[in-house]
Order: structure tokens, then C-alpha cells, then sequence
């Protein structure tokens, strides 16, 4: 039975502060309600800079607790004016020395359903974030929303399947990834992992990545954030590689059953010849 979700995403650019950040990404909900959408996504570390360009202390103070901080405190306050679902990542502090990438997600009466912690945490050039952030522990929640059951996977996850599949398992009908990445190596990767990922799980993807120069280190964040169905295949356009968009679209759920119906992908799975693959 089809099941539309009128479903949004934001790249966008950094401000320059928080405030005006958090501002921008109000106004982005509130267009995006104005066009129908009953849930949205932000990017990585939406109200911050992404900060792990560089390893320096003073950006510990972007940091808030999650639920109980400013931003999901504000943004609780928004999803049920505007009734419609969030995922909201922030930079989180758990208690002193307890730091965490994550993403919080709020249903359309406001609630606080709960957060992810990404678990995979890159330490490269550019990508400083073991200096910042703990790996998560909360598991792959899947939240069951308004407009369905939603999972978040966070950037650097996603070239790792085993989370994917575990959000698959769990149930989830939409994945959003918030992303902050970089022109390079990656840029190949980004139009191949995730509809890949979404095929290989039956779900659909909602990818979203930053735009443009930031003042802490030189990465060119590409945008091109997309939602991709189970498929493998763009619902509409990809958003431009250099400036800020909202992304609206209808996703029909309903083609998860048909599409899980067509390839058994879920009935053939082995679990019982995949124990070598996580003895290592």
C-alpha cells in the first residue's frame, strides 16, 4: 500500500557563529513546512563549524547536552509548531571528558525520541575527530516516528556496511546520513556507497553533506546531497556541489515491501556462515 513521506534535507554553508547558524537552519524547517515536508534532516555538527579540521581545545565549546541543551531544547519547541519530525546533530557532551558526535531525533509533537552516537570515528588529515569524540554506544536505534521508522548513521559510517544492515534489520524505512565531507577521494564514493547501501538494505537514504570554505582548515565541502530510494535510484534531482539548498521530496514507502518482495535480499541472508566476519 503506498505510504508518501514528504520528506527535506539542508546543505548549507557555515555562518560564521552559532546563533545565526541555528537561525538559518530554523528558517530551513519552517520553508520546508511551508512546502509540505512532514520530516528534515541537518548536516554534521549543523550549528557548529565542522571544527575537526584542526586539533585545538577551544572548539570543546560548541558542545551541549543532548536533550537538555539550547539547540534541541529550541528545536523541540520547533518540530511541534511545525509538527514534523527532526534529526538534529550536534556535538554532545555526555559529562567532562565525554564527548560524542550525534544526532538526536524529534518527533512531530515535540517529543525527544532519542539520539544516535556515531560509532566509526576517523583520525586523518582534515578529519581530527578522535581527538574530539568518544565511538558511540548506544547501538543502531531505529525510532519510530510519525512518518515512519527513521535511523541516522553519521558521515564516516558509511563505509562501513555492518551499521546499515544493522538499521535494516531494526526495521527502518529512511536513513538519514549528515555528513561533512570534503572534495578528494571521497567525492567518487559519495554517489556509489549510499544507493548502494540503500539497494543492498531496501531503504531508502537521505545524504547530506556541507557546502564551501570554513575558517578552520581549507576543505571544499561538495554538497550534492541527495535521497535515493531502495532502488539505488535519485528521487529527483542531486543538489548543487557549491551552494546551499533545501531538498524536497515525496517518498513513497510503500515501495519497500515491493522492492523487498522482488529481490529476498532479507530471506537469503546466512547469519549462520557470517561469524568469521566479526572475529577479528
Amino acid at each position: 500500500m503506498p505510504h508518501t513521506v514528504r520528506a527535506a534535507l539542508v546543505q548549507t554553508e557555515w555562518t560564521g557563529d552559532s546563533a545565526s547558524m541555528t537561525a538559518a537552519h530554523e528558517k530551513y524547517a519552517r520553508d520546508a513546512a511551508a512546502q509540505g515536508a512532514k520530516v528534515i534532516g541537518f548536516q554534521e555538527v549543523f550549528n557548529a563549524p565542522y571544527f575537526c579540521q584542526v586539533q585545538e581545545a577551544e572548539h570543546y565549546r560548541w558542545a551541549e547536552a543532548v536533550p537538555d541543551g539550547p539547540t534541541i531544547t529550541r528545536f523541540k519547541a520547533l518540530a511541534e509548531e511545525l509538527n514534523m519530525v527532526m534529526v538534529l546533530p550536534v556535538f554532545e557532551v555526555d559529562q567532562p571528558g565525554f564527548y560524542y558526535n550525534t544526532a538526536a531525533v524529534i518527533d512531530t509533537d515535540g517529543t525527544y525520541l532519542g539520539k544516535y552516537r556515531k560509532h566509526h570515528i576517523p583520525q586523518v588529515k582534515g578529519f581530527w575527530e578522535k581527538y574530539y569524540f568518544r565511538p558511540g554506544n548506544l547501538g543502531w536505534p531505529v525510532f519510530d516516528t510519525a512518518v515512519g521508522r527513521i535511523g541516522v548513521y553519521i558521515c564516516y559510517d558509511r563505509h562501513f556496511p555492518e551499521g546499515w544492515r544493522a538499521l535494516g534489520l531494526a526495521g527502518a524505512q529512511l536513513v538519514y546520513n549528515p555528513s561533512a565531507t570534503h572534495r578528494g577521494l571521497s567525492s567518487y564514493l559519495w554517489k556509489l556507497e549510499q544507493p548502494a547501501s540503500a539497494v543492498a538494505n531496501a531503504y531508502f537514504v537521505a545524504a547530506i553533506n556541507r557546502v564551501g570554505r570554513e575558517e578552520y582548515g581549507d576543505n571544499d565541502f561538495y554538497g550534492t546531497s541527495y535521497f535515493v530510494d531502495p532502488r539505488g535510484q535519485f528521487v529527483g534531482d542531486v543538489a548543487s556541489d557549491t551552494d546551499a539548498e533545501l531538498v524536497v521530496r515525496d517518498l513513497d514507502l510503500g515501495l519497500i515491501d515491493e522492492v523487498r518482495q522482488q529481490w529476498a535480499f532479507y530471506r537469503d541472508r546466512r547469519p549462520d556462515a557470517y561469524g568469521p566476519l566479526v572475529e577479528g
